[in-house]
Parts: C-alpha cells; structure tokens; sequence
C-alpha cells in the first residue's frame, strides 16, 4: 500500500508539471508529463484497487 501511495504521489507531481509545461509550451516536456502521469496513476489506482478488494485482473 505504501507503493501505491507513493506512485499516486508522483502521478499526482507530472500532473502538475503538465499543467506548468501546457503554460509555457514545452511539447517534448508536455510529452513526457503526460506519458508519467498516465502511466504512474494507472498502475498507482491498480494497485490501491488490488490491495482493497479481490477482482480478476490482480491474481
């Protein structure tokens, strides 16, 4: 569980950097923000929905 706080915090971080990079126009950071973020809070809520309840796609 600490894992999956830790990931959502990080997600929670490029999202903000994203926001920042859409300010100031930075596509190559835009970019990689994005990519982060999606991809970190994916697995962070997987993994807070895994530890929480018992569905088919965490065995």
């Amino acid at each position: 569980m600490v894992l999956a706080i830790i990931l959502l915090v990080v997600a929670l971080l490029s999202v903000v950097s994203l926001f920042k990079q859409l300010k100031i126009k930075n596509y190559l950071a835009i970019l990689f923000a994005g990519a982060s973020a999606l991809s970190f809070g994916f697995f962070s809520i997987a993994t807070i929905i895994c530890s929480l309840t018992d569905v088919g796609f965490c065995s």
